[in-house]
């Protein structure tokens, strides 16, 4: 529980390691505090952070969750006592996304109310007036310090056959994430040799993921930051150089190095991963948090995807399944294997079914741009963002959501009945 920050004679000293490409929103209830929130993400070490500063305090952040997604950090100053704090975070506990991290600013030095807030899931209790030392150290304690999680979560997609569309459902999916959660999100193009998602987003970097893979000891987040391509205020690339001046042998490992340090530094990483069953691929799909595979409607993306499921099931026994995506769907004159025919004979639901319109990929595609961007109206942009939020694992806008919190407070509602 942080009451006092350093004198200035040792701020100069203070560890503080630079805090990832996160989101943050705070809601305050005195000027003082949310003046110190703007200082903060001026400062260089929230440099790549996104920070809104709202006002209102906890009831407002209740309101406000209520029908949009909870950041990376939420930050929230209350002037009340302990039962109108834990009351207001009981209620917040019911709209807040999985993984959100809160930092709870309060005006009592109440030791009860903090072990309550940390009970609850809450990461730190501060007491104001707060130091921006002392603010920058723990929130680069919660992402950056040495027993910090991993900020990002990593979904691959893969096509079940080659031409099925998987990288331009990927790279759709990932753009729509970025846009809806206002989150940064790095697309990691795994196709080094043919990878199309620097045509997609019109990108043509001089450097990319090779650089990453081939020189392994140079990657940290400044040389990461040169290798990203930046296609949105959100969005940014991991190029593949689509050359074939080498050929493109990896290690079983070859991709670890790079997917650590990218997820160390972003919300959220999306691989590209291209049509190949090699030992770097299998290892790099066991490794993911989610796998969502894409298959068109024929008897060959039938069998590789049964294929494909069996082994995955084997490999990730602890982990949910990989998400089914139907892609061209409707192909006039083409006999095709029914959504409910696939899905029964993969034991597995269709997360998502994605109809045959060739004029609108391939204009987005000979112009660079994602479908949204191309018709913004066109329903093919929803099925992208139903993609998105289950990947993720966000919640959707106007849904109930709930926190870490929600089985600490669920375990306190079942003390009180009884």
């Amino acid at each position: 529980m942080s009451e006092h920050g350093p004198g200035p004679e040792s701020r100069g000293q203070i560890d503080i390691n630079p805090i990832p490409r996160i989101a943050v929103q705070a809601f305050c209830e005195t000027r003082e505090t949310a003046a110190l929130i703007d200082a903060a993400s001026s400062d260089r070490r929230m440099m790549r952070t996104h920070t809104k500063v709202h006002m209102g305090g906890l009831a407002a952040a209740v309101e406000f969750y209520q029908s949009a997604p909870t950041p990376n950090l939420v930050v929230l100053e209350s002037r009340e006592g302990r039962d109108e704090i834990l009351t207001h975070l009981d209620r917040l506990a019911e709209v807040c996304d999985p993984g959100s991290k809160v930092i709870v600013i309060g005006h009592v030095n109440d030791i009860i109310l903090y072990r309550d807030l940390l009970r609850r899931g809450v990461s730190e209790y501060m007491v104001a007036p707060v130091d921006l030392f002392d603010f920058l150290k723990t929130v680069s304690d919660l992402y950056a310090g040495p027993e910090a999680a991993p900020v990002g979560r990593t979904v691959a997609f893969i096509g079940a056959k080659g031409g099925c569309g998987a990288s331009t459902i990927c790279h759709n999916v990932a753009w729509t994430a970025a846009r809806i959660f206002t989150s940064d999100v790095v697309i990691a193009d795994l196709d080094l040799a043919w990878g199309t998602a620097g045509l997609d987003f019109n990108q043509d970097p001089a450097m990319g993921i090779a650089e990453a893979v081939y020189q392994p000891e140079r990657l940290d987040e400044v040389y990461l930051d040169r290798l990203l391509a930046k296609c949105t205020d959100h969005l940014s690339l991991l190029a593949a150089p689509a050359s074939l001046e080498r050929s493109y042998d990896f290690e079983e490992s070859a991709f670890e190095g790079v997917l650590d340090v990218v997820r160390t530094n972003v919300p959220l990483v999306v691989l590209d991963v291209p049509h190949v069953w090699t030992a770097w691929s299998r290892r790099t799909l066991r490794a993911v948090d989610e796998v969502v595979l894409v298959a068109a409607p024929d008897l060959g993306n039938l069998r590789n995807a049964k294929n494909i499921m069996d082994s995955l099931r084997h490999a990730r026994p602890n982990d949910q399944p990989a998400r089914l995506v139907l892609n061209m769907v409707g192909v006039p004159k083409r006999p095709e294997i029914k959504p409910e025919e696939f899905a029964k004979a993969l034991e597995m639901p269709v997360l998502a079914t994605v109809p045959f319109e060739a004029h609108l990929f391939g204009t987005a595609a000979n112009n660079g741009q994602m479908i949204a961007e191309t018709d913004p109206k066109h329903p093919v942009g929803e099925i992208f963002r139903s993609i998105a939020v289950a990947m993720t694992g966000r919640a959707e806008v106007k849904a109930k959501k709930k926190s870490a919190l929600a089985p600490f407070l669920e375990k306190l509602r079942g003390r009180k009945a009884s």
